[in-house]
């Protein structure tokens, strides 16, 4: 934990950007998620979770994403729907304890994301999306996973 307060300090400034969303993200991490747009189609994302699947590890990602709108039939849902697609990268960061764990359990992980989504915007001010993750570990080993994530995020003016 004593990794956390400079991850929450980083965070913390990043709201006073302009065009910032924040909001909170459920699944495989669960946590605070925040997006800044660089224009209409282009923005970077970033999470500050916690992994469900393996106790007290803390999950720290980045996103560049590419949104297409247009390219799903419309519903009947008032506001836009995109499909969004990108690159990035986490760490996760685990808690070096004693709990039974494979020696290489307690590493530290560095890999490579890939998100694929969908955002519905029913107003300017709130975006919900849904979105699954390939990640590819890249150290300490190579092995490859999932995340996934249902989440909300509101416009900070």
């Amino acid at each position: 934990m004593r990794r956390l307060l400079p991850a929450l300090l980083l965070c913390a400034s990043a709201t006073w950007a302009a065009g910032l969303d924040l909001g909170v993200m459920l699944g495989e991490p669960t946590g605070l998620s925040g997006k800044y747009w660089l224009d209409k189609n282009h923005a970077v994302d970033g999470g500050l979770a916690w992994s469900l699947s393996d106790d007290q590890d803390l999950h720290l990602h980045g996103d560049y994403l590419i949104h297409k709108h247009g390219v799903l039939p419309e519903a009947e849902l008032p506001g836009g729907l995109a499909f969004y697609y990108g690159f990035g990268g986490r760490l996760q960061l685990r808690e070096d304890d004693d709990d039974g764990r494979d020696e290489n359990d307690d590493k530290d992980k560095l890999g490579l994301r890939i998100p694929l989504g969908l955002e519905w915007s029913p107003n300017r001010d709130l975006r919900v999306f849904v979105e699954v993750v390939p990640v590819v570990d890249l150290l300490p080993d190579t092995e490859a996973g999932f995340n996934g994530a249902l989440g909300l995020r509101f416009r900070l003016r």
